[in-house]
């Protein structure tokens, strides 16, 4: 059943599995369990199969996959902010974990729109999409519990929606209480929070803003409300926004923890711009390890989500999933975190 839909063999016709066996030193049968990853293939066989079929331009026939396996090996990614450094960096990883089981991702920005995230979380209507990931913000557990029975479903992201399907996030509470820890432990006292929300934060606020609140009472910090200015949304503006209210406060902080980098990198701005400096003036920590981060002037200390192993986990899950139905519970799946210590809190 047509094996390739594009690009050219030596004779210049489409390649086939025979094709890309040949290139890669492997059997038809071993290029067929990496393309449709219905079984483990060792991970130096595997690489070599991909480069065969980048190099050949092999492309499987999507429908006749379905046809043969009952599985397109096609899979749907959405995320509300895609723009964003850290939801870009984690389709990266995504992706390429798909790949290692033959899989092709399409992707989509839903911009925390409930009736995109509803179409996203039905499978687009495409018989083709065997399953999809999904970082909903404007959905509930309800409306997703009843698109999980019509399609396989993973979640990404802090919404609590009671694990209606399988829910991959990393402990976001014990995370930013580490980073908060980390100012403690480095002397300062006069501690802000950057990324509270009003009047209805999100999940990401709440779980940031416990895990804050919780390293202040246990060293003794009172917890001010005029440390915690709110923001609209978490972006550079945002946070610049934000740390310029701080520093017209009569005592101003000494340091800050920003729930996402874009909005410490907008505080790292507002802080050079009124003459200040970082850490010596005040210390600076975000939350997501992007790759700006590294690359601030000073750079930025931050939460470093295993990106990878969110990844993993998400498509794991879900190919799971696709196996072997929707009959068992939801699971919490949480991958680790580290606090990388760079020069913006005194590394």
């Amino acid at each position: 059943m047509g094996e390739a839909t594009s690009g050219t063999n030596g004779a210049g016709s489409a390649p086939r599995l025979k094709d890309v066996a040949e290139a890669a030193g492997v059997s038809v049968k071993t290029v067929s369990n990496v393309v449709n990853g219905t079984v483990h293939v060792a991970a130096a066989t595997r690489t070599r199969v991909q480069a065969a079929i980048d190099a050949l331009g092999y492309i499987p026939n999507v429908a006749a996959r379905k046809l043969r396996t009952g599985r397109s090996g096609v899979i749907a990614l959405a995320f509300p902010e895609l723009p964003s450094p850290y939801f870009a960096e984690l389709a990266v990883e995504v992706i390429a974990a798909a790949r290692r089981h033959g899989c092709t991702v399409l992707m989509d920005d839903t911009a925390g729109d409930p009736r995109a995230e509803l179409r996203i979380a039905s499978g687009l209507g495409d018989p083709m999409i065997d399953g999809v990931i999904l970082s909903p913000l404007g959905l509930d557990q309800h409306e997703l519990a009843a698109r999980e029975r019509q399609i396989p479903l993973v979640l990404l992201g802090e919404a609590d929606l009671g694990l209606v399907c399988d829910h991959v996030h990393i402990d976001n509470v014990t995370a930013a209480r580490e980073a908060v820890d980390h100012l403690i432990a480095a002397g300062r006292r006069r501690i802000a929070a950057i990324g509270w929300q009003d009047p209805s934060p999100r999940a990401t606020a709440q779980q940031r803003m416990a895990g804050y609140r919780q390293a202040l009472a246990a060293a003794g910090l009172p917890a001010e409300p005029a440390l915690c200015p709110p923001v609209r949304a978490y972006f550079r503006p945002d946070g610049a926004a934000a740390m310029r209210r701080l520093l017209k406060l009569p005592e101003r902080p000494d340091a800050v923890f920003c729930f996402n980098d874009l909005m410490a990198l907008g505080a790292l701005r507002a802080i050079h711009e009124a003459g200040l400096r970082v850490p010596q003036d005040i210390a600076l920590v975000g939350f997501d390890d992007v790759e700006e981060a590294e690359y601030a002037i000073p750079s930025l200390t931050t939460v470093a989500p295993d990106k990878t192993g969110i990844a993993e986990a998400a498509v794991d899950a879900l190919l799971q999933r696709i196996a072997e139905g929707y009959g068992e519970p939801g699971r919490l799946i949480q991958p680790g975190h580290r606090l990388v210590v760079r020069e913006s809190s005194g590394e």
